[in-house]
């Protein structure tokens, strides 16, 4: 089976785990949180035309339509957007969901102010052309925003997996205790084999943007403090989420 597939399948069965963990960021500081950081970093102009990558079950569909911009959200895989969709419609908001593969769109060039997305751009089989792809849709001085980690450095490289250990066992003493996934060992399968679990990040990215044409860009290596809370310092202290910010 094609790796995309083996992605979307599995994603399929993570929606509804995924869903629960939404309400509990939206119903925390996170929502501001994360409106805030967008807002300090998107292009100028309201209301922006919006793409939200791999929306999952809809966070950043409900934190943007709540800015008042117009939404669009994709996901791979249906069950992701059954519960993005349902998830803001609950909040009184709205968005335009499509099931797409993030590294073909088929949006016209020049279609959207903004690009952004959080944890997807790891699970990407070939994310040159996926970024390629994104930099065709943004019009010109749109914004693409990344939100990520290097999350699976641990599945290839012995020297991350103790650093996540070390982890888990200081986070355990404070009563935090990772949450599993549902099928965990296809997961970790499917991880192995993925370009960013080989692939130190930023870095990477931003050779890659600048490759792909993007004209400026911006990194912040730990945006942690922001947007994440004490469980999530401790469970992941040696893999802090950064941000990649390009201008086309």
């Amino acid at each position: 089976m094609e790796m995309q597939k083996q992605i979307e399948n599995y994603w399929e069965g993570e929606a509804a785990q995924y869903s629960e963990s939404v309400w509990t960021e939206i119903n925390s500081f996170k929502r501001k949180a994360w409106t805030d950081l967008i807002e300090e970093h998107r292009p100028p102009g309201s209301p922006l035309a919006v793409l939200d990558i791999g929306t999952g079950p809809g966070f950043f569909a409900i934190v943007l339509s709540g800015m008042g911009h117009r939404v669009t959200a994709i996901d791979c895989t249906r069950n992701m957007l059954d519960e993005a969709r349902g998830n803001t419609e609950k909040v009184g908001l709205t968005a335009k969901f499509l099931k797409m593969d993030s590294h073909l769109l088929s949006f016209a060039d020049c279609s959207f102010d903004l690009l952004l997305c959080r944890n997807l751009t790891w699970t990407l089989h070939d994310p040159g052309a996926a970024y390629r792809e994104w930099f065709r849709v943004l019009k010109p001085k749109g914004r693409l925003l990344i939100f990520d980690a290097n999350w699976n450095l641990r599945q290839t490289d012995p020297a991350w997996q103790q650093k996540y250990e070390e982890d888990q066992r200081e986070a355990a003493k404070l009563g935090f205790h990772r949450r599993g996934h549902v099928d965990q060992a296809t997961g970790d399968r499917i991880s192995r084999e993925l370009f960013f679990s080989r692939t130190l990040r930023p870095q990477w990215d931003a050779g890659a943007l600048l490759e792909t044409g993007f004209q400026k860009l911006f990194i912040e290596t730990d945006i942690t403090d922001r947007v994440w809370g004490e469980e999530e310092k401790a469970l992941y202290r040696s893999t802090p989420m950064f941000l990649v910010w390009g201008e086309k």
